[in-house]
Order: structure tokens, then sequence, then C-alpha cells
């Protein structure tokens, strides 16, 4: 038990050094504009901390491990919810590994995401996430038939027309059986897709093999198999759910913030304890902050608040995801319940795929 406690709380320590270091409350900085944001990003951004980062979260994994082997079911089960919550955290410090942000050295970005994220956690090369995630989501957000995420959400069910009963079914579809074979396919799939696809596979299942051998199948399989397979995809769906007015946006052109004013939303803008329970769990590293990201992508997570605070919320920004009148799920069903979904602009060319 100490030994555990003793992992946690030093990965915990750990990866506050990132947090510090890039603080924009640390000296006296005036941030009202990205001018202003983009200066200080340049004089914090480095090549160490983000190192200190990734430890810190496998340094917590770690010692969760510990915890499970040394107590029963209730373990395994909390055991299971923080880990899925920290796949969830691994994956959108990769993200901004894609964006070129995580560090000073691009290929550093890519190799750290590669190493701690990527590869044991099944996902797709970073240069494969890059085209899809960069070029083809970020200037087509809610573009049917072009933007890739809303793509995944038509596979899913949620499509014009659908009844109630299919749209709650979508709302957790990875939690369906249906949801959990497409995850187990499309982590074949992402193994497959590289040249390397024995080294991918072995450094996926190094993790779990070595929980097993060390600490017993239950540990590997609540650690790593549960929430890698079910709970994870549901809380990384959940956060896709509320980036964008995904069946309702505005079509228009403009600067960058103009546009994503009309096609993301803000959560919670009112509500600073759900804010923060979100950021602390399923909306880690700036993903809270989804319009001032899309608005301008290579701002770290770090700057998206005070960024915020300069450019505004966008139209649509919601205090409720289910139970409010305004909330992001009814917000959808009654959007998609009309039959229409977001065309692109006329005036903005379209890339082909």
């Amino acid at each position: 038990m100490f030994t555990a406690l003793l992992f946690i709380t030093l990965g915990i320590t750990i990866r506050q050094a990132d947090r510090w270091w890039h603080s924009p409350r640390r000296g006296r900085h005036t941030l009202k504009t990205l001018r202003d944001v983009m200066a200080l990003q340049r004089q914090r951004v480095n090549n160490t901390t983000p190192v200190l980062l990734l430890i810190g979260h496998w340094l917590e994994i770690a010692g969760w491990c510990l915890f499970a082997a040394h107590h029963g079911a209730w373990a395994w089960a909390l055991t299971a919810i923080v880990s899925a919550v920290k796949m969830r955290h691994l994956q959108e410090v990769s993200h901004f590994a894609v964006h070129g942000v995580l560090t000073r050295n691009p290929r550093l970005s890519t190799f750290l995401a590669e190493v701690a994220v990527h590869l044991p956690l099944g996902f797709v090369p970073v240069p494969v996430r890059r085209q899809r995630h960069v070029r083809e989501h970020h200037p087509n957000a809610t573009v049917s038939g072009v933007d890739p995420n809303l793509g995944d959400l038509h596979q899913a069910g949620l499509l014009p027309g659908v009844p109630t009963r299919h749209f709650v079914r979508a709302v957790v579809y990875p939690l369906t059986p249906r949801g959990a074979v497409d995850t187990v396919q499309s982590i074949c799939a992402n193994v497959r897709i590289s040249q390397a696809r024995w080294g991918r596979l072995a450094a996926l299942v190094i993790a779990p093999a070595f929980a097993t051998w060390a600490w017993g199948w239950q540990v590997a399989l609540f650690v790593f198999v549960i929430p890698r397979l079910l709970l994870y995809p549901q809380l990384a769906w959940m956060s896709l759910l509320v980036e964008h007015r995904w069946f309702d946006a505005d079509p228009i052109t403009g600067p960058p913030a103009v546009v994503e004013a009309a096609r993301c939303l803000r959560l919670y803008p009112n509500l600073p304890a759900l804010a923060l329970l979100a950021r602390g769990t399923w909306l880690p590293y700036g993903d809270l902050y989804h319009y001032a990201h899309s608005a301008h992508p290579s701002v770290r997570w770090n700057f998206l608040p005070a960024l915020e605070q300069a450019i505004g919320f966008p139209h649509y920004s919601p205090d409720a995801l289910l139970l409010r009148e305004d909330a992001v799920l009814r917000r959808h069903r009654k959007a998609l319940a009309t039959g229409t979904v977001a065309d692109a602009p006329e005036t903005v060319p379209l890339p082909t795929r």
C-alpha cells in the first residue's frame, strides 16, 4: 500500500513541473492578445518538462497497478476508472504533440507521443493522426463528407432522423457490443497500418503482459484491458460530442475565430465546479477550451484559458450536458430530428481524399 501511494504521489508531483513552468501566472504578464500569448509560449517551450509530464502519468498508472494488486474487487473497479482517466489525459497530451507544441523540438514531440502514448495504447502512428486531425478535421470541422470526426459520429448512428432510442445508444456507443468490436478492430487496424506492425504489437501488449506476470491477470484486466477497450473510449467519445455543434453548425466564412465561434461550443462557462471536474477527468489539457484551440491550434493548453479571455466564448456556451433545455445532448437530438446536417460554405474549397 505504501509503495502504491509513493508511486501515485511521485507521479502527481513530477507532473506539476510542466504546469508550473508554463503557467501564465508565474511572473508578471499581460495576455490580452494572441500575440501576447504566443510570445510567452515561445519563452516557456522546452524539451524537459513534457518528458516529466509523461513519466508522471505512467508512474501513477504503475501505482494504481500496485494498489489493485493488494485490494479486493472494489479496488479493481476504482482502478479501472482511474486508469481510463489516465489514458484520456495521455491522449490529450499527445494531441498537442500532433499539433507540434508539446516540446521545443518537433521531432521530440512526435517521439514522445509515439513511445509514451500511441504505442502502448494502440493508437495510429503519429503522422497518420496528424494527417487526419490537423489537415482533415480542423479545416473542415462539422462538414459532412469531409470531416473524419463527423464521419465517426455518423457511423455510430448519429444521422438525421435517428429515433430517440438509437440516439441514446449512439451516445454510449463505445460501451455497446458493436462499439466494443469497433474499438478492437480499430486497434488491430492501427497496428497493421505501420510497416513495423510487430513492433507496435509488442509495445501494445508489453505493459499488460508485465502486469499479469507481476501481479496477476486481474490487474492487467482492470488497469489496461477494460479501460482501453470500454471506459477510455467512452470518455473520449463524450469529449468528441461536446467539441462542436456537429449537426447544426452555421457554415460561415471569415477569420478563424469567427468561423469557429459558429461551430464550436464551450461547456460549463458559468459552473466552475463542474468545469474543474471536467478538466480533471474527461476534458483534460485544454479540451474544455475547444473553441480557443480550434481558433488557434498552435497554442499550448496552458495558455488556452488566457486566450479564451481574449477572444471570448463561442455562440453556443451551455452549462449542461443533458438535463437542461439548452443541454448539449438535447441540442444534438433536436438538430438531428430536423433532418439537417451542416454543409460546407460555398466559398471555402474542400480538400479531396
